[in-house]
């Protein structure tokens, strides 16, 4: 039966995964998500001196000092977090002419540039709204990047561009090519902008936020969340990393803790669970699937092979990495763990959300760098409940992968039984005292 359903997963689904990862348009979100971690992390950090006066009081020095200077405090954040989709912009457009080996300075301008026609708005006395700079234009400045540099290289083919003696600079030429590539471009998109301001009355981030909201709502959900990490494990399983996924997952992470941050500094509850550091601390505890059951085990195994297996992933499993365990037991592709990993792996990781949604953990306002088990589920929401939901998911790990790692064991043991059995101890003896030089 297994095989039939491996055979199924390689068939048609593997295909699609490894497309997904391969996509230009894909990599290139899945980069630009990425290379916003400092991002995330820096703009986290701005709301920890913000919690101190509660903490210690409003009264004392320290508290008046934050206080007083919180606009400045709170810069880096502004600049990061506020500008984020700006900053998508560029990166996608970036790698996308990489990819594509296009111009890379004349697709980034073209991408910014086509982001900012859609998401620029202006207040009434004529300053620059920048409400959609920050996540709230996520998914605009995503579309815009990519249909620009997806206009440039069509134009680029269509020899839409004009065309400079050899004798002139070569920057010179660039400059002048670049002329009918940004009308058609800056025109395309100012279309699209007249299109949505005066027939549908609303600004094109809106637009995309009503058509993406039932997707990105669904994702502050427990029972989507699980679906998602048990699609994760199915991957892992296969031996597909699960950050295929992370253009799809990433972004919206991102605009839930830009509001739970912005939540916090208004002195509201945050309520969105599904965040970066709420997935890496409490989601992929010990790593994707929660296997430090497994790793446990494998360190008080009979089988030699286990135990030195077990011995080797205990360090990374504590800092949430656990490739070791997955490839070394291996988890992978071994019919055994499938039900331990992709089956059981997404319901315990989903406990946090349940605690989350149940108001016993408070939400993550903060993305920390991989700092280690507990610590960083702490970081993540700065509640001490944490530790408790930690726990009963280590306690949760070992007690679902004993029974599956005993059948493990039993085969391994068998099977270094027979290797010990294919010479025996008197011929072992025999063929040392031959002393046979070759």
């Amino acid at each position: 039966m297994f095989s039939s359903f491996e055979a199924f997963m390689n068939k048609y689904f593997t295909p699609v995964a490894n497309w997904m990862d391969k996509n230009v348009y894909l990599s290139a979100i899945k980069k630009a998500m990425v290379a916003m971690t400092p991002i995330l992390i820096i703009g986290s950090f701005c709301l920890i001196p913000g919690a101190i006066p509660n903490m210690i009081g409003p009264k004392n020095p320290i508290s008046i000092w934050i206080t007083q200077n919180d606009q400045i405090i709170s810069i880096p954040s502004t600049i990061g977090m506020g500008m984020m989709a700006l900053y998508v912009s560029a990166i996608i457009a970036y790698h996308m002419a990489k990819s594509w080996k296009l111009d890379v300075p004349g697709c980034v301008t073209m991408g910014v540039m086509s982001y900012l026609i859609l998401a620029v708005d202006f207040a009434k006395d004529g300053t620059v709204d920048v409400t959609y700079f920050g996540t709230k234009g996520l998914f605009v400045s995503m579309f815009a990047s990519i249909v620009a540099v997806v206009l440039f290289r069509w134009c680029k083919k269509k020899n839409f561009t004009i065309k400079m003696p050899d004798s002139v600079p070569d920057f010179v030429s660039r400059s002048f090519e670049m002329i009918p590539l940004s009308l058609i471009i800056v025109g395309f998109f100012l279309i699209i902008r007249i299109l949505c301001v005066n027939v549908l009355h609303t600004m094109p981030p809106m637009i995309f936020a009503k058509i993406l909201s039932p997707l990105v709502g669904s994702m502050d959900n427990v029972f989507a969340y699980t679906f998602v990490k048990f699609l994760q494990c199915l991957l892992f399983f296969f031996g597909i990393h699960p950050a295929v996924l992370s253009p799809v997952t990433t972004p919206i992470q991102t605009q839930f803790l830009a509001e739970n941050i912005a939540r916090a500094k208004a002195g509201l509850i945050p309520t969105h669970f599904y965040t970066p550091g709420f997935d890496s601390a409490f989601g992929n505890f010990t790593g994707t699937g929660l296997t430090f059951g497994l790793v446990f085990w494998c360190m008080f195994s009979k089988a030699v092979a286990q135990k030195k297996i077990g011995r080797l992933a205990l360090i990374p499993a504590l800092f949430g990495i656990n490739e070791p365990i997955l490839f070394g037991a291996p988890v992978v592709l071994n019919p055994i763990y499938f039900i331990p990993f992709v089956i059981l792996g997404p319901i315990n990781a989903s406990i946090a959300a349940w605690a989350t949604q149940l108001g016993f953990m408070r939400a993550s306002t903060f993305t920390p760098p991989y700092v280690g088990v507990f610590f960083e589920g702490y970081l993540a929401t700065f509640d001490w409940h944490s530790l408790i939901v930690n726990g009963i998911q280590i306690i949760l790990s070992i007690l679902i992968w004993y029974p599956f790692f005993k059948i493990a064991e039993k085969r391994q043991l068998e099977a270094e039984k027979k290797q010990k059995q294919v010479i025996s101890e008197a011929d072992a003896d025999l063929i040392k005292d031959m002393h046979l030089d070759f």
